[in-house]
């Protein structure tokens, strides 16, 4: 039997209706995780109604913060083709909490003029996750930017005399003071200081489309603002400045404002016995 052309017709359309817009390249839906994805070039993408930015090639990236909730919806509106919605469970988190009294109140609560100033830096950092570049460096196979010990892991948290502190949002490494920092990943640096309250010498480096990565406690910034850095190139130097207890990197990520895990990007640390998902090390702990 000879198919006519209105039957092949749509046949083709039946299959392209079938073909599913919505592509996860990576990603553990769990909480803290980074999720990158294609959808044809030319979609509207939404996460829970938050539109997520994609590139002229399809590509995206969004991030899930550390109290994701248990499920998210991502709804895709294609150029030619109906829209597609597709519900996500979202896997909860064990956090360490470590509860410590009888520490001073003054080594605990800074004093108002240190607040005025820590405010005014977080929000010259808030600033700078707040920009769009168009790029993907974000789809690069991450890597650790330094190996050493892990004495701090992302979610953890502390009580002091019963108060909640903020949760820890990075991965502590230690190493020697002047130890390299290199960049996990290609981007461009959209933040230097040398000294802030809390983190010290920090550095930011943008991956493209709110995803970046920040690095804290610094010695010395290697880079300038508007700098293009490759994978791997050495960028700072290990430090102990700010808010630390010993020399040691905390690296973290945020996708704008959503803060993520960096761990979920790369494998296990290499060459190391002691990068343990607790945070016990011998090593100096982080703040």
């Amino acid at each position: 039997m000879t198919l006519r052309f209105p039957y092949i017709a749509l046949l083709l359309a039946l299959l392209a209706g079938s073909v599913q817009a919505l592509e996860i390249h990576s990603g553990d839906w769990r909480q803290g995780a980074i999720i990158r994805g294609s959808v044809p070039p030319g979609s509207e993408l939404t996460v829970d109604d938050k539109p997520v930015q994609v590139s002229d090639k399809g590509l995206f990236v969004f991030g899930l913060d550390r109290d994701a909730a248990p499920s998210l919806t991502l709804t895709v509106n294609p150029p030619e083709a109906e829209p597609e919605v597709k519900q996500f469970e979202v896997k909860a988190r064990d956090y360490r909490i470590q509860r410590i009294e009888g520490v001073p109140q003054s080594t605990v609560t800074p004093n108002p003029e240190q607040v005025a100033r820590a405010r005014k830096e977080a929000a010259m950092a808030w600033k700078a996750r707040q920009k769009v570049l168009e790029r993907t460096d974000f789809m690069t196979d991450f890597q650790w930017p330094l190996t050493g010990i892990i004495t701090g892991v992302y979610g953890s948290q502390r009580y002091y005399n019963g108060e909640p502190r903020r949760p820890h949002y990075g991965v502590d490494i230690a190493a020697p003071k002047g130890s390299e920092v290199v960049a996990p990943a290609p981007g461009v640096v959209t933040l230097v200081h040398d000294d802030m309250f809390f983190s010290g010498g920090t550095l930011i480096v943008d991956h493209g489309q709110g995803l970046s990565s920040t690095f804290i406690h610094l010695h010395k910034i290697l880079v300038e603002e508007g700098d293009e850095v490759a994978q791997g190139q050495t960028i700072a130097q290990v430090g102990a400045t700010g808010r630390a207890t010993g020399p040691h990197l905390d690296w973290r990520m945020n996708w704008f404002d959503r803060r993520v895990d960096p761990t979920t990007l790369v494998g296990p640390m290499p060459e190391t016995d002691a990068g343990t998902e607790d945070g016990e090390g011998k090593a100096p702990k982080g703040s």
